[in-house]
């Protein structure tokens, strides 16, 4: 038996194929911009801060690329 969660689902999903190339650039763009907004306000931070945590956090337990050090 179907959900009401199911059927939302595939109404989310139909509703994205129908999307263009440049749509789907667009929106990814954006839910980025109002994820790192919710970041920063959640966090405290300047975009700078928030960027640069981001960025630390993702590298963090990563070896690190040779090819990346050199100059």
């Amino acid at each position: 038996m179907r959900s009401v969660a199911d059927d939302l689902r595939d109404e989310r999903l139909r509703e994205l194929q129908e999307l263009t190339p440049e749509q789907r650039i667009n929106l990814a763009l954006r839910l980025g911009e109002e994820a790192l907004e919710f970041f920063m306000a959640t966090n405290h931070l300047t975009r700078d801060e928030a960027v640069r945590r981001i960025r630390r956090e993702r590298r963090a337990g990563r070896n690190p690329s040779r090819c990346m050090s050199e100059e």
